[in-house]
């Protein structure tokens, strides 16, 4: 993926948690979770065009 270690995933969790709050978080969490499956599923759908296309 990004060859994150623990020490960079914990000060980015940290950072966010200072910037963004602890009420805050779980919002964010969904919305990018949405997000990424959107992304997903057009992607799968555009392979699925494409393969029916050849």
């Amino acid at each position: 993926m990004l060859h994150l270690g623990w020490a960079e995933v914990g000060l980015i969790t940290l950072a966010a948690l200072l910037v963004f709050g602890p009420k805050k978080i779980p919002e964010l969490g969904s919305a990018l979770g949405k997000t990424l499956r959107g992304f997903k599923e057009e992607i799968k759908s555009s392979e699925e065009t494409e393969a029916e296309q050849d």
